[in-house]
């Protein structure tokens, strides 16, 4: 079964490689123009320090690249501010203070989990290869030490599938590991023989290839919960290995990856990306920028014509060199072979161009708008001055909460669930299904839209309310500050507990109902000394 199993995953293997062929040239051409230090295609390209950016004169698109990059990761996950919120699926359930508290202590603790293992770099690492090629890939494992670990895998050196709904549910990978690295992560038990032998002579450092394989178990047996029968499986093999030799077989309750794509058309697995759109740009501007080059090569280092006879004197066409010459009376003298006084003025304009068309195919202006903008403005400011371009981002970020931030939060909470990690949840929530909403920068200056909305109604109400006061009789200033609160993802803790807030409303009746009875005291007590004087005076006059 072993053997078979092997033989299943080469296959399947060599048919995934083959479906993606098509792409690879794409992507290649991507690396050496934008990430030449991205991307495996060959052999023997992992851990390569050989000079890749020979075709790299203008550096304007890594730097669009790198803004873009820096913006999803500052914009839609900042480490530096909470970029989510968990949610009942039942709304109703969501007013349950109780329940809104608990949901917290999971996301301030998940944030925790976050910082201390490298989800941060990892997701840094990804924006950038989904900004490039168009899909990215991270496989993310239970940890021992930080809760969870992430992998997180360059084109190339992956293939993916896709389920009936679109939704990817398998990925291949093909990988080196030394002697040494694989002997601690799998026993040497289950190594071949040859990985054993040089193991064994302390040869630690020769290179393993390995495959390793994630997919749906189609053949479990779901009456057992081993992890050989889970939902989706995991098998590391080595590449000639001895026939029934896997180096490990696992399982997991839900596919422990995140594959998300910038954009797909029709049935594609792989996705497109903004260097794809740009990529005839930036090869033009390449191309501009050595034309540039070479223009001005002409201009400080023209070619010549001289006499024949003076071969012999190359050294005096260095700079302040002399030149001797008998001219015979013919009259010869140096002279360019052309006239080199060209105009690049026509050439920096067109570059010009280019470049900011690079840049806004990478979103930079965008980017760097919000960046400079938003550290004095709030949200909804701007939302308001960039709603239009903020909308241009709205397909994208939908598609990173489907396939990147909900995952991520799944696979996250499941491991937290294993570890034992969470605080006790309420009855309330037994069995309920839990959402994740964002509340990253970008994410809230979309949603703020709504806000602009609520503060435009508050404030005409305000307006209308100075002629007529009774207008305000239609205002719910409790669900004002619930909705408000929850658009803007304020912490709930902010918010007193419904019932707190109906004690202390209590109390202040009761105080208010003292003071008015005090005030009809003093009142009543003067009213009968006024009545008293008032007597006294009728005596004495009689």
């Amino acid at each position: 079964m072993m053997e078979e199993q092997r033989k299943k995953i080469h296959r399947r293997w060599e048919s995934l490689k083959t479906e993606r062929t098509s792409w690879i040239s794409h992507w290649r051409e991507i690396s050496e123009n934008i990430l030449p230090r991205n991307g495996r295609f060959i052999d023997g390209d992992s851990n390569n320090g050989r000079k890749k950016h020979n075709k790299i004169y203008d550096n304007t698109p890594i730097r669009a690249l790198k803004i873009l990059s820096a913006g999803l990761m500052g914009g839609l996950t900042s480490p530096s501010r909470p970029w989510f919120k968990l949610a009942m699926h039942d709304d109703e359930m969501n007013q349950d203070h109780e329940v809104k508290e608990w949901l917290a202590k999971v996301e301030s603790m998940m944030l925790s989990v976050f910082q201390r293992s490298n989800i941060y770099g990892s997701l840094h690492s990804m924006y950038e290869e989904l900004a490039a090629f168009g899909t990215a890939a991270c496989i993310i494992l239970p940890d021992y030490e930080d809760v969870i670990r992430c992998y997180p895998l360059t084109i190339g050196e992956y293939a993916v599938a896709t389920n009936w709904r679109g939704e990817i549910d398998t990925i291949y990978r093909e990988f080196e590991k030394t002697v040494g690295e694989t002997v601690e992560e799998f026993g040497i038990e289950n190594v071949s023989e040859a990985a054993r032998g040089k193991y064994e002579t302390g040869n630690y450092d020769a290179k393993i290839k390995i495959i390793h394989a994630i997919e749906p178990r189609r053949d479990r047996d779901s009456t057992r919960k081993d992890s050989k029968n889970m939902p989706f499986k995991s098998v590391y093999i080595e590449v000639g290995a001895e026939e029934g030799k896997i180096l490990r077989e696992s399982g997991f309750l839900r596919f422990p990856a995140v594959c998300p794509r910038w954009d797909i058309n029709d049935n594609n697995v792989y996705g497109n990306s903004p260097a794809m759109t740009a990529l005839g740009d930036i090869k033009q501007l390449q191309f501009n920028q050595t034309s540039k080059l070479k223009g001005i090569d002409y201009q400080v280092n023209p070619p010549i014509i001289a006499p024949t006879d003076m071969k012999t004197q190359s050294a005096g066409f260095l700079p302040g060199g002399i030149l001797y010459h008998d001219s015979n009376g013919t009259g010869d003298t140096i002279r360019s072979a052309f006239d080199v006084r060209i105009d690049l003025n026509h050439l920096l304009e067109d570059i010009a161009d280019v470049r900011q068309r690079v840049q806004s195919a990478f979103y930079a202006d965008l980017f760097l708008m919000v960046s400079q903008q938003s550290q004095n403005m709030t949200a909804t400011e701007v939302a308001e001055r960039h709603e239009e371009k903020m909308l241009m981002l709205g397909p994208v970020l939908e598609r990173l909460q489907n396939e990147l931030i909900d995952p991520l939060i799944e696979i996250t909470f499941d491991a937290m669930v294993r570890a034992g990690i969470l605080p006790p949840p309420p009855d309330a929530i037994a069995d309920q299904d839990i959402n994740v909403v964002l509340v990253s920068i970008l994410a809230q200056a979309q949603r703020a839209i709504g806000v602009n909305s609520i503060d435009r109604f508050v404030g005409a109400l305000a307006s209308v309310a100075q002629v007529k006061p009774e207008v305000l009789d239609n205002f719910n200033g409790d669900k004002w500050a619930e909705i408000y609160a929850d658009s803007l993802g304020i912490d709930p803790r902010i918010l007193m507990n419904p019932e707190e807030v109906a004690a202390i409303r209590q109390q202040r009746m009761e105080q208010q109902a003292q003071s008015q009875q005090f005030q009809q005291m003093e009142q009543g007590a003067g009213i009968a000394k006024s009545l008293a004087q008032a007597q006294s005076l009728t005596d004495d006059e009689y």
